[in-house]
C-alpha cells in the first residue's frame, strides 16, 4: 500500500513539528506548511491524501478560507481543523459547515490523531 501524505498547515512551528513527529512516526509521509497561503500552494503542489489546517492564522478564520480554497479544487479529500478552542469551536459552530471533516483539540492527543486519521484514510 501507498504511504499517504498528510499536509499540516499551521502557524506555530512546534505544533508543526510534533504533528510532523507524531504522524511521520505512524509510517505517514508529513509535509508543512506555515501559512493559509503556503498551505494552499502545498496542497496543489504536493497532492496530499488528507489536511490538517489551524484556524487562527494570518487571519482569525484564515483556516477556514483555506478549507473553502481546497474544496474548490477537491470536495473529496477530508479536512481536519486544528485548534486550541476547538471543543468550544465545535460546540458553536458546525465544523462541516467549514468545510472539515472534524476538530483536534490542541495540543493534540497522539493515540486520537492517529486513530482518526486512519479511520478517515479508510486504513
Amino acid at each position: 500500500m501507498a504511504v499517504k501524505k498528510i499536509l499540516v498547515i499551521d502557524d506555530d512551528p512546534d505544533i508543526l513539528d510534533s504533528v510532523k513527529a507524531i504522524l511521520d512516526a505512524n509510517g505517514f509521509n508529513t509535509v508543512t506548511a506555515q501559512s493559509g497561503k503556503d498551505g494552499i500552494q502545498a496542497f496543489s503542489t504536493e497532492k496530499p491524501d488528507l489536511v490538517l489546517a489551524d484556524m487562527m492564522m494570518e487571519s482569525v478564520d484564515e483556516g477556514s478560507k483555506v478549507a473553502n480554497k481546497i474544496r474548490e479544487s477537491d470536495k473529496q479529500v477530508p479536512i481536519f481543523l486544528l485548534s486550541s478552542i476547538g471543543a468550544a469551536t465545535s460546540m458553536n459552530i458546525d465544523p462541516a459547515s467549514l468545510g472539515f471533516n472534524g476538530v483536534f483539540q490542541k495540543p493534540v492527543n497522539p493515540d486520537s490523531l492517529v486513530s482518526t486519521v486512519k479511520k478517515a484514510l479508510g486504513i
